[in-house]
C-alpha cells in the first residue's frame, strides 16, 4: 500500500541512516583520541580502572621524583664523608710522624688545626636542598631521615608507602653534632676520655672546636708520648667508625638506585596496562571508518529514493 502520510521506506532509511551517523561518530572520536573508552558512558568498569590506574601512576612518578631528590642528597653526604675520611687519614699519618722523637710538635699541630678546620667546612657545606646529613642536633633535629621509595594500592583500595630510612644521628652519619647534652656528639666532636693525669687535657676530641686534639705542648716524656699513642687510637678508632658511617650510605645509595630503576620499569607496566584497557585499535578502526563512510552514504541515497516514492504518486493523478 502506497501512502503520502506514512513512508515506512523513508522512515526505515532515516533509522539506518541515524544509526550509521552515530557509530560513524563513534568511530571518529576513537580515531582523533586514540581511546577506544574515553569516559565512563564508554565502558564504566575500564574507565573506573583505567582512571584509578593513571592516578596511582601520578603518584608512582612522583616517588620517582623523591628518589632523585634522595640520591642526591646521598651522593653528597658520601662525596663529603668519603673526603673527610681522607682528611682524618692525614691527622693520623701526622700523628704516627710527631712520635718520633726530637720533632717539632708545634708545627706539626698548625698542620693538624688546618685539617680540623677542613673537617669543619667539610661537614658544614655537605647540604643538598637544605638537608646535611653530617651536621645535626641530637637534642632537638631527628636521628634519621626518611626517603619516600613506593606507592601502592592493595584491593581493598589501602595505599601504602614505602620509604627508605637512614640513620643521621651519633651512631650514623653525624660528624658533627650542635646539641649541647652530655651524650651529644658526632663522628669527629665526640669527647673521648683519655687517661687519668695526662697534659694537655683529659678529655679531647678528632676536630671539636675547644676540645679538638693537640700535641704542641708534648714532649718526648714518656707520659707524653703515650698520650700521643692515645689519641692515635682515638683517631683510628673514629676513621673505622666513618668507614662504618660511609658504608651506611652507599647501602642506601644502592638500595635508592635499584628502586629508581623498578619504579622507572613500573610507570611503563602500568601504562602498558592502561593501554590494554582503554586504547583504540588504529587498524581496526580505521577500517571501520571506512566501512561507515561507505554506509553513510548508501543511506544518504536510499533516503533520496524513499522521498521520490511520494513524486511517483503525484504522477497517478496527474491528467
Amino acid at each position: 500500500m502506497s501512502s503520502i502520510n506514512t513512508n515506512i521506506a523513508a522512515m526505515t532509511a532515516l533509522q539506518t541512516l541515524s544509526q550509521t551517523n552515530k557509530d560513524l561518530l563513534v568511530t571518529q572520536n576513537r580515531v582523533s583520541t586514540g581511546l577506544r573508552v574515553k569516559d565512563a558512558s564508554d565502558n564504566a568498569a575500564y574507565w573506573s580502572i583505567a582512571t584509578t590506574m593513571r592516578s596511582d601512576n601520578m603518584a608512582v612518578s612522583t616517588v620517582q621524583d623523591a628518589l632523585g631528590l634522595g640520591a642526591a642528597t646521598v651522593e653528597v653526604a658520601v662525596t663529603a664523608l668519603n673526603s673527610a675520611i681522607e682528611t682524618v687519614s692525614k691527622i693520623h699519618a701526622k700523628l704516627v710522624a710527631a712520635r718520633a722523637p726530637g720533632l717539632d710538635r708545634g708545627k706539626i699541630q698548625s698542620e693538624i688545626n688546618e685539617l680540623q678546620a677542613e673537617l669543619r667546612n667539610t661537614a658544614q657545606s655537605a647540604v643538598f636542598s637544605g638537608e646535611n646529613w653530617l651536621v645535626g642536633n641530637s637534642d632537638t633535629g631527628p636521628t634519621s631521615k626518611t626517603i619516600v621509595a613506593s606507592f601502592s594500592r592493595d584491593s581493598t583500595g589501602t595505599i601504602t608507602i614505602g620509604t627508605i630510612e637512614v640513620d643521621v644521628g651519633p651512631g650514623g652519619t653525624m660528624m658533627f653534632d650542635l646539641g649541647t647534652s652530655a651524650s651529644a656528639g658526632g663522628l669527629l666532636d665526640k669527647v673521648h676520655t683519655l687517661p687519668s693525669g695526662t697534659s694537655p687535657a683529659n678529655d679531647i676530641s678528632i676536630a671539636g672546636e675547644s676540645t679538638g686534639l693537640n700535641i704542641a705542648s708534648l714532649t718526648d716524656d714518656p707520659a707524653d708520648l703515650q698520650l700521643l699513642e692515645d689519641m692515635m687510637v682515638i683517631v683510628d678508632k673514629a676513621l673505622r667508625d666513618m668507614t662504618d658511617a660511609a658504608t651506611l650510605l652507599g647501602a642506601a645509595k644502592s638500595r635508592i638506585s635499584l628502586q629508581k630503576d623498578f619504579v622507572s620499569k613500573l610507570i611503563d607496566s602500568i601504562d602498558v596496562g592502561i593501554g590494554q584497557l582503554v586504547d583504540a585499535d588504529m587498524n581496526e578502526e580505521s577500517t571501520r571508518l571506512q566501512a561507515l563512510q561507505v554506509r553513510q552514504q548508501l543511506g544518504v541515497q536510499a533516503l533520496g529514493i524513499a522521498n521520490q516514492s511520494a513524486q511517483m504518486i503525484l504522477r497517478l493523478f496527474q491528467s
